[in-house]
């Protein structure tokens, strides 16, 4: 296998706009990386450079820690699947699939063992003498898996191969994806827009926003403790409430000031944020997940809001529950963030099924303080203690 190192790579393209833009990270020799991020952010461009189909601006690509920007892709021993599969529609599957091994010039045993041994992981073997038109989506995608693993490529790149699929055979398909890597150990990068697909596949994931890394961390820590406000809203469905606050102290005691709430700076939110009073008079901006919140049962509780409803969502088990402080004005309340994205008093709730809960109506909750992740005005995290 190998690993893959990014130095510096920047990759611009005419009229002087960066779809890259100084992205430095390291892939370890076995490892499962997602690329994650909004359309337009690059994701597509940093595999066309690994594989060699285009060359960078600046930095460098490194392969097992040789530089390899003057190899052409055939000299990388890196496969890549396209969004299109790109299956020959004249060839059988077994053509498909011998067709890498025959530009290698491989024996006819050795191409039959390996395209046996291949197909026989990707149940293909009762598909061999099928075309391409006569498959489904999930089997032209498997294929195309296949065409790509019968080489042994020391590196697998992946373009958002399940985006043509259903959502269901999405999900079944992603997950034997994920198996066939961890059997293989192949070192894969894996591009896609989806944040679920990302979330569930990855070792550790890489957001990018306007080709620059915002985050590269294990799915748990980019969920749980995000870089930014950007990789906060953007993970998770929905993403995380955000809304701005300015720090405030009263007689020795600290609250967020936040549209029509205070919140009460306990013990629990210093002892996370020990230099939090280094912020006092300034606007921070507080995040708290859709499950940091609770309906109130009628205990005392000091973190405690009433919220007006604006609409439900059922889900089964679960409900969404879109709402604001009561008092505020949804929209007159919100601010802008420097991120560009709305820093204001709407929130998206995340409650057990109640079908007493209901729009255009008021419910009290419990935040959990124990889930609130701050951040300071230009949108970056606050140092949580270790």
């Amino acid at each position: 296998m190998a690993r893959v190192e990014l130095r510096g790579l920047t990759r611009h393209f005419d009229g002087g706009k960066a779809a890259l833009d100084d992205l430095s990270f390291r892939i370890d020799d076995g490892e499962f990386v997602v690329v994650v991020g909004p359309s337009g952010c690059g994701k597509s461009t940093l595999l066309r450079l690994i594989a060699g189909l285009e060359r960078p601006t600046q930095g460098h690509v490194l392969i097992d820690d040789t530089i390899v920007d003057d190899w052409a892709p055939q000299q990388r021993n890196v496969a890549m699947v396209f969004q299109n599969y790109a299956l020959y529609p004249h060839m059988s599957v077994r053509q498909n699939m011998e067709f890498p091994l025959r530009m290698m010039r491989l024996t006819r045993a050795g191409i039959g063992s390996r395209i046996d041994r291949i197909a026989g992981l990707l149940d293909l073997l009762p598909l061999l003498d099928r075309k391409p038109k006569q498959l489904s989506g999930g089997q032209r995608q498997r294929v195309a898996m296949g065409r790509a693993l019968v080489r042994n490529p020391a590196v697998l790149l992946l373009d958002e191969p399940l985006s043509n699929l259903d959502a269901q055979l999405r999900a079944n398909i992603r997950t034997e994806i994920a198996a066939l890597q961890r059997e293989l150990g192949i070192t894969t990068i894996h591009v896609t827009h989806d944040q679920q697909e990302a979330m569930s596949m990855g070792d550790r994931v890489a957001v990018l926003r306007d080709g620059k890394l915002q985050q590269l961390a294990t799915p748990l820590e980019l969920y749980d403790a995000p870089a930014n406000t950007f990789v906060a809203r953007f993970l998770g469905n929905p993403g995380m409430n955000i809304s701005t606050a300015t720090l405030r102290n009263d007689g020795g005691q600290l609250y967020l000031d936040m549209p029509a709430w205070n919140l009460y700076v306990g013990a629990e939110l210093l002892e996370a944020y020990p230099r939090l009073q280094q912020y006092l008079h300034q606007r921070l901006q507080i995040g708290i997940r859709p499950e940091g919140f609770a309906a109130h049962t009628g205990q005392q509780a000091a973190d405690r809001i009433a919220v007006h409803i604006e609409a439900t969502e059922m889900l089964g088990h679960e409900m969404l529950v879109y709402c604001h402080p009561a008092g505020s004005a949804r929209s007159s309340a919100s601010a802008k963030t420097r991120d560009g994205n709305a820093g204001g008093t709407q929130w998206i709730v995340r409650l057990p099924a109640d079908d007493t809960i209901r729009g255009n109506a008021t419910l009290e909750l419990v935040v959990d303080t124990g889930r609130l992740r701050l951040f300071r005005d230009d949108g970056t995290a606050l140092v949580r203690a270790a």
